[in-house]
């Protein structure tokens, strides 16, 4: 479809900003699809088209042929929770709410898919990774707006592939969004694919894993590039296209081995490029470059602007599309401003005091293009560790970390970020300490209850001035989200954070490498791995429940349940209200034959989460072996009306209702639990008895 550009420039009080727009043709035509490709994972510095030379991304770098590469773009968050709910709803991580895993997306707020399906696209998400899944609770409300959200992830038992348990290869997800794209009348589409391969653990598909043996995550960025390159040939000309990334990986930088943690441009740059339809002829004909600093909060507002489609008020976003119009220079860059690797076509000019600051040039009678301050948080050395939650300001040429011990970087000068002025330029830590103030205050274009903010949660963890968490709340993690976390090697208590200690995470980011290492391997049940990597991480730091934890349940997964209840107690003693810890504990208990103190905690953990089926039956079991046989019916059945095909449910209730007399009752119940299980003898032995019983 061809689009006419509208150009209408508004007269407001800085006099230097421009709207784009495209309209149709015609009244009647149809509005361009959209594809929306994110990239898990993703260092911008492993794109050809961004500048690296270790051929990677050859179907990427075509595709930035023909179209607008954004080479300074920045993430807001390092979680992939956190970033896909700023690109898709166009606002910051303190108004849209998601701080963390499992925090629900605000049904009050702006979403990109809601937004394009009330105005007639046909919308569908297929997703790499149970980290994306809202079905079991780790991306609660990512599927408002979709008619099709393909999920359906699982946990992985022992011995079971990963890729069709909690995670998929992007080749399958790609085939499963391009069956759903060719099936007949899904235009104009809205269409997000969304490639976990980059994740750690790094491995390639079999061909690139022989290419990539000491590299195995190049491997992963080859594969996906692929990937990618097929699923834009399926969309076709005539859709608009958006390939990024949610956040990068740090591969050793500023020693983290992979993210979360950090805010430095290791995780925050990514790869960012937008295909207008019938890319190819026009202005469109080859690679134009915006080299003006830009933010992922400002795809979705860019998107719906190069659709033709209006803005919904609360996106604090800014829409890109004044960028992708100003005409290109001799070198085909669309607009200038300060790079980390020099100023090109920059224009230098003195700020108040002296400072040579870098300011993009300005087209007459066009947009302004200087660069747009980025803003970035992380939660999760909070929510992970008790340590201070960070925030970053990107503004002019500098980069302000705050935390215990603020940081401030010359970008220009020191790209790799490794000299720290904040001791020697207190003013300009004092300046831009205060336009980061400015921007979260209420009011503010990043505040909660600031310009488009209305619809936040309003979170109270969100960093302070000293670069410590401004609260303990935030969203209680269910045990079992948790646990699917902990396998994609997520640290997540499922508790309270306890008031942070003003620990700079900084200072402890071998602890969290160690134990990000040590997590992977109780997934993996390479428990004599883990081990010993668990007991380092305990002995710097015993305050850490979720290692107390990972401990006491690599103990127990080798049977060793005495050994295992010390720290699951010490787990417990951490967080009190930690649902997970308190639940292992309880196990173990019932293992070693304390099963009144088992029963206990179990009782905690059922009160405290009724919707958990697996607490409820546990409860009901350890009730049966103290002979509280109705108590042990009532939780039985409960668990059953949460999760009717429960299997040792099914199996402990038909057993106990035949021992009672009460065969006829017990058959139903050890019949789902043969149907669920079929390969159970003992399900096998009781639906048997039960029937023979019941004549």
């Amino acid at each position: 479809m061809r689009l006419i550009v509208t150009l209408a420039v508004l007269a407001i009080s800085s006099g230097d900003t421009l709207v784009v727009s495209l309209s149709k043709d015609e009244p009647g035509q149809r509005k361009p699809s959209i594809l929306l490709i994110t990239l898990d994972t993703t260092r911008a510095d492993r794109m050809g088209f961004l500048g690296s030379t270790r051929g990677l991304t050859p179907a990427l770098d075509a595709v930035a042929r023909t179209a607008t590469v954004f080479t300074r773009a920045y993430a807001q968050a390092p979680i992939t929770t956190v970033s896909h709910a700023t690109i898709l709803t166009g606002m910051y991580p303190p108004a849209h709410g998601v701080g963390q895993f499992g925090a629900p997306l605000p049904a009050s707020i702006p979403y990109l898919p809601d937004v394009l399906r009330r105005q007639g696209y046909h919308t569908a998400a297929f997703v790499g990774s149970l980290v994306l899944d809202p079905k079991i609770g780790t991306a609660p409300g990512f599927e408002r707006g979709f008619d099709v959200y393909d999920a359906g992830f699982r946990m992985r038992n022992p011995g079971e592939d990963r890729y069709r348990t909690i995670e998929r290869r992007g080749d399958e997800v790609a085939s499963r969004a391009s069956a759903w794209l060719t099936s007949a009348g899904r235009e104009p589409f809205f269409l997000w694919v969304h490639l976990f391969d980059p994740h750690d653990p790094y491995d390639p598909p079999p061909d690139l894993k022989r290419r990539f043996t000491s590299a195995p995550y190049d491997g992963e960025i080859a594969s996906i590039d692929r990937t990618a390159g097929r699923l834009v040939e399926s969309a076709g000309p005539g859709a608009i296209v958006a390939v990024t990334a949610d956040h990068g990986e740090s591969l050793g930088d500023h020693g983290e081995d992979t993210h979360g943690v950090f805010l430095y441009d290791a995780v925050l740059h990514v790869p960012l490029v937008i295909r207008l339809p019938n890319a190819g002829s026009g202005f469109n004909r080859t690679t134009r470059r915006v080299t003006t600093r830009v933010r992922l909060a400002d795809l979705a507002p860019t998107l719906l602007d190069a659709a033709g489609l209006p803005r919904p008020s609360a996106m604090q976003g800014e829409s890109m599309m004044p960028l992708v119009r100003l005409k290109p220079d001799a070198t085909g860059t669309a607009a200038t401003g300060t790079t980390a690797a020099g100023t090109g076509a920059v224009r230098l000019k003195p700020d108040t005091t002296g400072t040579t600051v870098a300011r993009a040039s300005v087209v007459p009678g066009f947009s302004r293009t200087d660069d747009r301050p980025a803003y970035a948080e992380t939660e999760y050395p909070r929510q992970a560790f008790g340590w201070s939650a960070l925030a970053s300001w990107r503004s002019d040429r500098f980069l302000l970390v705050r935390a215990p011990k603020p940081e401030l970087y010359d970008v220009i000068a020191d790209p790799g970020a490794t000299r720290n002025l904040a001791a020697s330029r207190p003013r300009v830590v004092a300046g831009l300490t205060a336009e980061l103030e400015r921007f979260l205050a209420p009011g503010g274009l990043g505040g909660s209850g600031g310009s488009g903010g209305s619809g936040g949660s309003g979170r109270s963890g969100r960093p302070s001035a000293s670069g410590e968490a401004g609260g303990s709340g935030g969203t209680r993690v269910d045990p079992a989200v948790a646990e699917r976390l902990a396998a994609l090697g997520y640290v997540s208590g499922s508790g309270s954070v306890p008031a942070t200690s003003g620990v700079d995470p900084k200072d402890r980011i071998a602890i969290a490498n160690t134990l990000h290492d040590a997590m992977v391997a109780v997934e993996d049940a390479r428990f004599a791995r883990a081990v010993p990597l668990l007991e380092q991480v305990i002995a710097r730091e015993p305050g850490i429940s979720i290692a107390q934890l990972n401990l006491g349940i690599a103990r127990a997964r080798q049977k060793q349940y005495a050994r295992a209840v010390p720290p699951l107690t010490r787990a417990v003693a951490l967080r009190a209200d930690d649902m997970r810890a308190r639940y292992e504990l309880a196990a173990a208990l019932y293992e070693t034959g304390d099963l009144e103190t088992a029963a206990g905690h179990f009782g905690i953990v059922a009160s405290k989460m009724p919707a958990w089926a697996d607490a409820r039956y546990s409860l009901g079991s350890v009730y049966a072996r103290i002979d509280r046989i109705p108590d042990a019916i009532t939780e039985l059945r409960a668990a059953l009306a949460l999760e009717p095909r429960h299997f040792r449910a099914n199996l402990l209730l038909g057993r106990i209702l035949t021992l009672r007399g009460e065969a006829l009752l017990a058959v139903p119940y050890l019949r789902t639990a043969v149907t669920v299980q079929p390969d159970s003898s003992e399900a096998k032995q009781f639906l048997a008895e039960a029937l023979k019983n019941s004549k």
